[in-house]
């Protein structure tokens, strides 16, 4: 396995600052989304959906509503801070490698907690607190020891492709088993699915990126990482939606936080060509930030703030969902 280049250190703060930049922005953006989600259903109503229910509605019903959602406000100005989110984390990724990167992003949850307390007028509780420091001193655990994050590696490509199709397929039974699942565990499994496409949207850019700065832009447009990265993009930022219509923006926001930089670490560190952790130190660094990570996960999950939300979307959820109820063809398909 080849060493970590001189450079591959003095870049690491550079990766480190644009992967907190680009947490805050992707926390500013989901908090504008699910704001977004519920004007647009609550303005306009549930009588007139935007497309006939289906099986695919039936799984992801913010479908229904989904040209009024592109035409709040809110949600463009959401859609732009998750653009200027995924330049910075393009550029951090340039500096950094995936697995360094990408675990930097569950510091987002520090950033949601306080966004998502504007909107719902009701600031987060201690316990709140606690459990989002949980995360974010796991993933400083984790950066801590030399060497449990690689600093740099060279795609190997066939694999990268094994875990974008085993990403496709688990994301694919996250959404079927979501479907008519009470909002709670409705917004928690579609949103570890966005963090699956995310995770790898992450491995394409670094991917995409490379090919920009060798081929240029002719050879990136005759390579295929670039697609995938669209197409990745494009059902992350659907579930996504999803998921901040459906449920809570803490619980939303915590299960991405883990899922994204704990695929996109495992990618990382098994589909490009670095060492993987062995030494006792790296492996205690690894238990530990997963220990915290989920302790930090299960108190907010457990949150009097999150059912609160919870409960105060409840009337939302009942005009999201409407147009399903009063629909008599379970079979028809978008």
């Amino acid at each position: 396995m080849p060493a970590a280049s001189p450079r591959a250190g003095s870049v690491v703060p550079v990766a480190v600052a644009l992967g907190l930049v680009a947490a805050l922005m992707f926390a500013a953006s989901a908090s504008l989304q699910q704001h977004a989600a519920r004007i647009a259903v609550a303005r306009h109503g549930p009588g007139h959906p935007d497309l006939p229910v289906g099986r695919i509605t039936r799984a992801l019903p913010l479908l229904l509503f989904v040209k009024r959602l592109v035409r709040t406000p809110v949600w463009f100005y959401g859609w732009l801070a998750n653009l200027f989110g995924f330049i910075v984390q393009g550029t951090a990724l340039h500096f950094g490698s995936v697995a360094l990167v990408q675990p930097l992003l569950a510091t987002q949850l520090l950033f949601a907690l306080p966004l998502g307390s504007v909107w719902n007028r009701c600031w987060p509780l201690r316990r709140d607190w606690i459990a989002a420091f949980a995360i974010v001193g796991g993933i400083a655990l984790f950066l801590s020891v030399r060497g449990t994050a690689p600093l740099s590696g060279t795609a190997d490509r066939p694999r990268v492709l094994l875990a974008g199709v085993s990403a496709a397929v688990l994301a694919g039974a996250l959404v079927a088993l979501a479907s008519g699942r009470r909002p709670a565990v409705h917004a928690t499994l579609v949103s570890v699915a966005a963090g699956l496409c995310f995770a790898m949207s992450a491995v394409l850019i670094k991917l995409t990126a490379e090919d920009l700065v060798e081929k240029g832009v002719t050879g990136t447009a005759t390579d295929w990482p670039g697609y995938a990265l669209a197409v990745s993009s494009v059902l992350g930022l659907l579930l996504e939606q999803e998921a901040f219509a459906s449920g809570s923006l803490a619980a939303a926001v915590s299960a991405m936080s883990i899922t994204n930089p704990l695929a996109s670490y495992l990618v990382g560190v098994l589909a490009f060509q670095v060492a993987v952790p062995s030494s006792p130190p790296q492996l205690a660094a690894i238990a530990g930030a997963g220990l915290l990570l989920m302790v930090g996960t299960v108190g907010l999950a457990h949150s009097p703030t999150v059912q609160r939300e919870l409960a105060q979307n409840a009337e939302h959820q009942e005009q999201l969902r409407a147009p399903l109820s009063r629909s008599p063809s379970p079979a028809q398909s978008t």
